[in-house]
């Protein structure tokens, strides 16, 4: 399996895994944020997020419990198809993707959305 990274000119990044965490930071409060996922087939799910604090627009989730000074949870959604990525560009970085142990930035030009998916 492969994850595929669709950029606004027409390139794709592709990237061998079944499983990739994104990291950013929160726009307004400041905060770190991260999500574990996995590729299931045609589709993305969320097996874990967690953030480094609470504030506008990223209180823990049902469930969450603090370890390590971050509150851990996992969301119940479904999985999806595709994620969309769009800097805001008041946060000075995109996001920290990482898979197999290898970490990149992405999405650090506020005008060009990024598109996540199973390579298909």
């Amino acid at each position: 399996m492969s994850l595929c990274i669709a950029q606004a000119a027409g390139e794709t990044i592709t990237i061998a895994a079944l499983a990739f965490s994104l990291g950013w930071t929160h726009s307004v409060e400041k905060t770190e944020w991260r999500e574990e996922w996995r590729i299931e087939g045609a589709a993305l799910r969320l097996t874990e997020a967690r953030v480094k604090g609470s504030g506008a627009g990223m209180e823990p989730g049902e469930g969450a419990r603090l370890k390590d000074g971050w509150w851990v949870w996992t969301p119940a959604i479904p999985p999806v198809d595709s994620l969309t990525l769009a800097a805001s560009g008041a946060t000075g970085a995109g996001w920290r993707l990482c898979a197999n142990g290898r970490c990149r930035e992405i999405g650090t030009d506020a005008s060009a959305p990024l598109t996540l998916a199973p390579c298909g």
